[in-house]
């Protein structure tokens, strides 16, 4: 059955711009906001890892605690109201460049623009905001933008059916640094820790984090039929000044 497209959480026209370039090697999103001669360009585009999501329920938050809870108890987690299909899915980031200098230092700016759980193969038609389950369309005002907090700037992908279990190793690398003997996490590191993975083989699932500074907006990319393609997370596009549309 066809998706019928809600025009309240639809995309902007400048939101989509950036989600449809983002994940397109070469294409230019904007310039620095410091400098509007130098160009943020999407320099690489790759497969980070796969995630197994055996329940179809996912989970699209910080795996940390709350910062206020001593008890070190699992966050609620943020969960899509949209259901994708039982299985893997990859991982991939897209990294953009923008050249600087500070105090008299070259930098060359890379950054994890955006990351996106790839749900099928299909091209991308349209972009919504997502819901999370009990969130009432009806409240959220046409253009305001809903999504996940997160003090420590990180979330991840995660099957929801075994959070608990997936973000345990955050929980036992906090509580372990507050009693005084820190040890390393129980993950898999991607890109010298800028993802992290972690699973739950009791049921084959998996959590997978990434860079989420500030609140973070969850996308869904739609096909021209409806079905759900990607659900994806930009952390850049407050990042830039949009370029004028040609």
């Amino acid at each position: 059955m066809d998706h019928a497209a809600d025009l309240r959480h639809a995309a902007g026209v400048e939101e989509s711009r950036y989600l449809d370039a983002v994940f397109t090697p070469g294409a230019r999103l904007g310039t620095r906001p410091d400098d509007p001669t130098t160009f943020v360009e999407v320099v690489e585009v790759r497969e980070v890892t796969r995630i197994r999501v055996p329940s179809g329920r996912l989970i699209v938050d910080s795996p940390w605690p709350e910062e206020c809870d001593a008890e070190m108890r699992p966050r609620a987690g943020r969960e899509l109201a949209e259901r994708i299909p039982p299985g893997t899915c990859r991982v991939e980031a897209s990294w953009t460049q923008a050249p600087y200098e500070f105090m008299g230092e070259q930098y060359d700016g890379r950054d994890v623009a955006a990351v996106r759980l790839c749900v099928a193969d299909s091209p991308v038609a349209r972009w919504e905001m997502a819901l999370g389950v009990g969130e009432d369309p009806e409240t959220v005002p046409p253009g305001e933008r809903i999504g996940f907090h997160c003090e420590t700037n990180m979330g991840s992908f995660a099957d929801a059916g075994s959070w608990p279990a997936l973000t345990a190793p955050f929980r036992d690398f906090w509580r372990s640094d507050w009693d005084g003997d820190p040890r390393p996490r129980a993950t898999e590191s991607f890109f010298d820790y800028a993802f992290e993975r972690s699973s739950d083989e009791r049921h084959g699932a998996d959590l997978v984090t990434f860079a989420a500074p500030g609140p973070a907006v969850v996308w869904l990319g739609r096909t021209a039929t409806g079905a759900l393609a990607a659900v994806v997370v930009a952390n850049g596009y407050h990042s830039v000044d949009r370029i004028p549309a040609p």
